[in-house]
Order: C-alpha cells, then structure tokens, then sequence
C-alpha cells in the first residue's frame, strides 16, 4: 500500500518503496541530473541505491514525487538536530527540518515543478511537522537551484566555505531557510 505525504495538484508525494530502486538507479546514473546532485563523478547503481537510501538507519525520510502519475524524482527530509543546529547558529529549542531534493526525469525540468514541490513541502513540514524553520544548504554555483528556492520565499543566510563534495572538490555552499 502506498504511503501518500502529500498531494497537492498533479503533484503527489509519497514515502519511498522498494519498487523506485529501479527509478532511483536510473535518476542517479543520469550526467544532468548528478551535475547538480551527487556528482557526474559518483554514479548511483541499484547496490549503491539500496545501500545509500535504503539499508541504512539514516534519520531522512524518503520519498518519491510524482507528477500525474509518473514518477519523476526525489525528495527527503529530515529534523536537523545537534552539531548542525550549532554549526548553523540555531537555537535547540526550535524545530528546524532540512530537505534535498531533485527531479530525476530531465524532461520535467525547467517547468515550475519544483518551485511547486518545495513551497508544497516546505508548506507540509511547517503545517504537519510544526517546522519553527526549513533548511537547505545549495552550492553557490547552483543559480537554477538558488533562483526556485528564492520563488518559494527561502533566504541566503549564512556562506558555508568548502561545505560539500561535488566533483572531485570541496564545494562552498550556502544556508538557506524559510522561517514560518
């Protein structure tokens, strides 16, 4: 049975199954897709896909985004809790989600999805999860990325200098959130 989040549209979120292994193969194996998640240099193979998103214990809720019925990419997220509240400068006693995203079918980039994906589930994780703030940390070069999350009201609130591995190379990124 399926673990519908949300619905909102044309656009449905549901709770990862077994069955997308073979979508989430197929997104993470694409060089469009890995330019902006992941890394061209770090292909995802059903293995690393079952091991990276589904044997772990990792704290991300995963989820799948489909857009009138067909399964077209990704969305996790999760409560940001010890170091990383106090590496952002955020207060413990306030709720802080973080979410990452892609649209692994290129074909349906490009079209406003996900703008409407993050305001919506942006919108759920403040509404369902009483979410105090939402938090993502993009690389600075992601301008597309950047440019959706601004439409959805998130805010460039601190630089995160060589935050992330991409590409053979500590990327800089930034702090972004949504406050409610």
């Amino acid at each position: 049975m399926i673990e519908l989040l949300y619905k909102k549209g044309k656009l449905l979120v549901r709770k990862t199954e077994n069955k997308d292994q073979q979508w989430l193969a197929k997104w993470l194996s694409d060089p469009d897709v890995l330019q902006y998640y992941e890394g061209r240099d770090n292909p995802f193979d059903l293995e690393k896909v079952k091991e990276e998103f589904y044997d772990s214990e990792g704290i991300a809720k995963g989820c799948i985004v489909e857009y009138e019925g067909q399964p077209i990419g990704y969305i996790q997220f999760y409560e940001v809790e010890g170091k990383y509240l106090e590496k952002y400068g955020y207060d413990q006693s306030e709720k802080t989600f973080g979410i990452d995203q892609f649209i692994g079918e290129v074909d349906y980039q490009g079209q406003g999805i996900g703008t409407w994906l993050v305001s919506s589930m942006t919108e759920f994780l403040i509404q369902e999860k009483e979410a105090n703030r939402v938090v993502m940390d993009p690389q600075t070069w992601n301008e597309r990325a950047l440019k959706c999350y601004e439409k959805c009201g998130y805010e460039k609130v601190k630089l995160l200098p060589k935050h992330e591995w991409h590409e053979g190379e500590y990327r800089d990124c930034w702090l972004i959130e949504f406050k409610r």
